[in-house]
């Protein structure tokens, strides 16, 4: 057993719940293991299998299963135990589970020391009234490949050449539109892509220089750009769209509408610089939480990004255990981004390392990629490479 700071155990054999097998979740399993390898840990989640969703792009070029992750393998490499069920979360629900230290699922009682929250958020999905058969989102490739669910529409609709649009213009839109490209490519189907966004440029939130890499790729594989354009709705054939500002309505012809909207911020839970649930302005001394769906008022990033939950997944799993200990002297969440990579198809890539101003691309920014997905696989296997 490895040494963790100011953490010196009790004699108290832990029952922890984690309440979602994401990269947070998954994290905070690992790092429960390494410390307390007696510890009686229960993942609460409502699919049967662990995703590794930053890699869900790389279906046009890969089974699904190469992303997935069985619980039930989780189970017997890590001797945890995974119910598969989705917790309602309200503030009465944690104030409750926090005084009474057990809750109940499927009918079965499921006791407690501590609760860790790490059940990730939803993605938009757009004007729900109006989402037709010939729109995707995220969800849509959580089930099946991206190249199974493309040939799919394609091959419904006989036009000789089919329109593609992708709709957004952050890091998941723009991985998805070139894995598109070069999977249309590779089948030597024709077809028009192009992108749609609300903004100027894409990748709005980091520096311009990603930007214009990123169009200057899409002007040379001929995938037209469609800046400050606004996605209305998607027909039988065509899509409508509305001009940024003037408020003009315009279609387009596009046999399918792929909406990459971003991440819900509702309904988030705010933590301490700790980790712990607050609630009524006060927090709840068991209840931590990790991931996208936590706002950590802290010096930390709360990106909603891979990275970050795998860090507050480490921090949170490093302050419950010393929470338990004798000490009880916990870690503040202090974890800035030390870089940011977004593919752009089988051979490219590019982001910022160190400081956001230090833009790379190319190969150097796709093995950067590679080396940072390769600690986590590391981690599913047990072995913790991440520094704090």
């Amino acid at each position: 057993m490895t040494c963790l700071p100011f953490y010196i155990p009790a004699e108290k054999k832990l029952k922890i719940v984690i309440a979602g097998g994401g990269y947070a979740g998954i994290t905070a399993l690992v790092i429960f293991l390494r410390h307390m390898p007696d510890a009686s840990i229960t993942i609460i989640d409502p699919r049967s299998q662990h995703i590794k969703i930053t890699h869900l792009h790389e279906t046009f070029r890969y089974p699904l299963q190469d992303i997935l992750l069985p619980f039930s393998t989780l189970e017997k490499r890590f001797h945890c135990r995974h119910i598969c069920a989705e917790l309602a979360l309200e503030e009465s629900t944690l104030l409750q589970w926090q005084n009474d230290k057990f809750m109940t699922i499927q009918d079965e009682i499921i006791e407690f020391d501590y609760l860790l929250v790490a059940t990730g958020v939803n993605s938009n999905q757009g004007n729900q009234t109006k989402k037709t058969k010939n729109t995707l989102n995220l969800n849509d490739f959580l089930d099946t490949a991206g190249s199974d669910l493309l040939n799919n529409y394609l091959t419904k609709n006989n036009k000789d050449e089919h329109c593609i649009s992708v709709v957004g213009g952050g890091a998941t839109s723009i991985q998805f539109l070139f894995e598109i490209s070069h999977f249309l490519r590779r089948q030597k189907i024709k077809s028009k892509l192009r992108l749609i966004n609300g903004e100027d440029r894409v990748l709005k939130q980091f520096p311009e220089s990603l930007s214009r890499y990123i169009e200057t790729r899409m002007d040379e594989m001929d995938i037209d750009f469609y800046p400050n354009t606004y996605y209305k709705e998607q027909r039988a054939n065509t899509i409508l769209l509305e001009e940024k500002g003037l408020k003009k309505e315009f279609s387009l012809p596009s046999a399918l509408s792929l909406l990459f909207l971003g991440k819900q911020s509702k309904n988030l839970l705010s933590a301490n610089t700790f980790g712990q649930v607050i609630v009524n302005q006060q927090a709840l001394q068991s209840i931590f939480t990790a991931g996208d769906c936590s706002v950590y008022h802290a010096y930390g990033s709360n990106t909603m990004t891979a990275q970050s939950a795998v860090r507050k997944g480490k921090l949170a799993a490093h302050n419950i255990l010393r929470n338990s200990g004798i000490l009880k002297l916990l870690e503040p969440y202090l974890h800035c981004d030390l870089g940011y990579v977004v593919s752009l198809g089988p051979t490219d890539a590019v982001g910022w390392l160190g400081l956001e101003g230090n833009s790379i691309g190319g190969t150097a920014a796709l093995l950067i990629k590679e080396m940072v997905e390769s600690q986590y696989d590391l981690l599913l296997a047990g072995i913790d490479t991440y520094r704090l």
